[in-house]
């Protein structure tokens, strides 16, 4: 196993998650397997129980861990499925740690910081780093268990390359500990196994690239016993030369080790940025990679020719000339990866340059109670752009405050008639509405008029968790006449409980207690009383059964289920029980495109594989889905 630690200095959000998913997806297209470790120095075990405003969203994964928004970039760069395990928080180090020193596993010895802390933190990674996360190691991961085997033992789809972002900046307190660790670890698996890699600063103040930032970032992490073989320099514009050498004689860098990650047309370049600046190979030789048997005839440095291919791109210059590059790209044929998965850098760069020339707009209105911080709908967000990819336009994202389109909002003690009439100006101009999920009664009544206005109007519309409950609860009220209808989150009083707290979940304590995690959707309705096919059912390739992740706390009264359903909105996928409501939607004959799932579909959206429910919507807002829906209904 090969290790690529990534830390960063100087300031926070300098973008250490793309900048290792891009050298993870770049990786991938020298033909080697991936998977990704993320260390968040806070003593909360997880990020469930995390205000969105302080830390963006919590992104849930397939076995129902909550964790850092990091891990879901990886996931979709990557395209790999990750664990709970894969995100190490100093509070599970810690709770782990003192559970051992309570079952007396240290046989008496004072446990401290170093040696049993540390020592936890490189068995953590070791352990970890060999769970598979692809779709060969799953593969193998099940035919090994159901043999009684030990997988380990036949290094079946373990990955070829661990990356490691450690949190925060160097210098932290919080952090000193996981930086002890790695100082460590490098040892302990030998330096041509590990590689250090840093992220800083390079500021322009008077038109000059200041290289102090990064210099004192480099001297902090030098003086814990680690020096870095890469540095990635984010900065506005191209890193200059002098920048370049200044950086690498001062930091005791190799010239070529100082990599320019300057701001780009789009997110999805990154990789082919780093390609361009020969990463691939400065890792390789590092490394050593092209001595291990295992890599043989499966290591591709040159990418099967896309290396060359990168000498016209431009992006280190800036000037890209976006119709020969594309039209270069596409004489090329899609490249197949190993394992199983698409892992072509050409799909990836075909798909990157292709972004930067849609000129047709898409309008998409998303109405949230966090809008405060558009990192709060991280997954989101992505999903809508890939959706937009799959369609050809450009993504225009609009923000409503959900609170804003409620009629007390009009009143200026609560809010002003101006904010009130822009948010329903946006939700009138809008190609499509996405409500998403959510916790408390702030902003929900807007949700419910959101859903009512383009229901009534027409307007595609895409609910998500509490979203999809909100559409439950508008339809009740206003079809069903059941006025006071509710969820018992917001009024448990109320005498038509729609949406009801699940009998199993703990009301007393809130971490990792909800319905959380990959789970099943049946779809049992797949075809409506008028003959018409259910529009999600086909979205989903006209699956049966549908694999999604979840989180939360609150479901769709069953006993109302029936009379929702025989009024109109058709209840089309249930859990394997059939008891829980996952999908709702209006036939086609109603609406063209309203629909609403208790999951949370985004979290397995992918940039060339979009979630389906998105993909529909963005179909929708574009006049599309009748040509999709009739090649694709069989």
């Amino acid at each position: 196993m090969k290790y690529i630690v990534v830390t960063g200095g100087v300031v926070s959000g300098l973008g250490k998650g793309v900048t290792i998913s891009s050298m993870g997806r770049m990786l991938q297209g020298c033909g080697l397997r991936v998977t990704s470790i993320k260390i968040d120095p806070y003593l909360n075990v997880d990020a469930g129980t995390m205000s969105p405003f302080e830390h963006g969203e919590c992104f849930v994964l397939n076995d129902g861990g909550e964790t850092d928004l990091d891990l879901g970039n990886y996931e979709r760069f990557l395209s790999i499925s990750l664990t709970s395990d894969h995100n190490i928080t100093t509070g599970k180090i810690y709770r782990k740690v003192i559970s051992k020193e309570r079952r007396g596993d240290y046989l008496g010895k004072t446990v401290q910081v170093v040696p049993h802390i540390t020592n936890e933190i490189q068995e953590w990674i070791e352990s970890v780093s060999k769970i598979p996360v692809d779709d060969l190691g799953n593969k193998h991961w099940d035919a090994v268990n159901e043999d009684d085997v030990n997988w380990k033992e036949h290094n079946l789809g373990i990955a070829d390359i661990c990356l490691i972002e450690v949190g925060g900046t160097v210098g932290d307190i919080e952090s000193s500990v996981f930086l002890e660790a790695l100082r460590q670890f490098q040892f302990r698996v030998g330096p041509s196994n590990f590689c250090l890699t840093f992220v800083s600063l390079v500021p322009v103040m008077g038109e000059e690239q200041k290289t102090k930032p990064t210099q004192h970032g480099v001297r902090d992490l030098r003086s814990l016993g680690l020096s870095p073989a890469v540095i990635f320099c984010r900065c506005k514009e191209v890193l200059e030369e002098g920048t370049k050498s200044k950086i690498a004689s001062f930091c005791h860098v190799d010239a070529e080790g100082v990599l320019s990650v300057h701001d780009v047309s789009n997110v999805y370049h990154v990789p082919l940025l780093l390609m361009e600046q020969n990463l691939h190979r400065i890792l390789a030789d590092k490394l050593q990679l092209s001595l291990l048997p295992e890599l043989e005839g499966r290591l591709n440095l040159t990418m099967s020719g896309l290396e060359e291919t990168a000498t016209m791109w431009n992006l280190i210059s800036g000037d890209v000339a976006n119709d020969q590059v594309l039209a270069k790209l596409d004489n090329g044929e899609s490249l197949c990866g190993v394992s199983g998965m698409t892992r072509s850098m050409r799909d990836w760069a075909r798909m990157a340059f292709k972004l930067d020339g849609f000129q047709n707009e898409v309008k998409i209105v998303l109405v949230g109670k966090y809008t405060g911080l558009q990192d709060s709908y991280l997954s989101v967000i992505k999903s809508l752009k890939h959706a937009s990819m799959a369609v050809e336009r450009k993504l225009d994202l609009i923000w409503v405050e959900a609170a804003h389109l409620e009629n007390d909002f009009e009143d200026e003690t609560m809010g002003g008639q101006k904010e009130y009439d822009e948010a329903w100006a946006k939700i009138k101009s809008a190609d499509g509405v996405v409500v998403p999920g959510g916790f408390g009664t702030r902003g929900f009544l807007g949700k419910v008029c959101a859903a009512k206005y383009c229901r009534e109007n027409s307007v595609p519309f895409l609910g998500i968790c509490l979203g999809f409950q909100a559409m439950v609860v508008e339809y009740s009220r206003n079809i069903l006449n059941w006025q006071d209808a509710n969820s018992t989150e917001f009024d448990e009083e109320t005498k038509n409980p729609v949406v009801l707290f699940m009998p199993e979940i703990d009301k007393d304590n809130m971490g990792g207690t909800m319905r959380l995690g990959s789970r099943n959707t049946a779809f049992t309705h797949p075809t409506h009383e008028d003959g018409s096919p259910s529009i999600a059912k086909i979205m989903y390739g006209n699956a049966s059964i549908v694999s999604e992740r979840h989180r939360h706390r609150y479901e769709v009264n069953p006993e109302r289920v029936d009379a929702i359903h025989d009024a109109g909105l058709k209840f089309v996928g249930r859990d394997e029980t059939g008891t829980r409501m996952e999908v709702a939607e209006l036939p086609r004959s109603q609406h063209p495109y309203y629909v609403g799932c208790q999951y949370h579909p985004e979290f397995k959206s992918r940039p060339l594989n979009p979630s389906p429910p998105f993909h529909g919507l963005l179909l929708a807002a574009c006049g599309m889905l009748d040509d999709y829906l009739k090649d694709h209904e069989k």
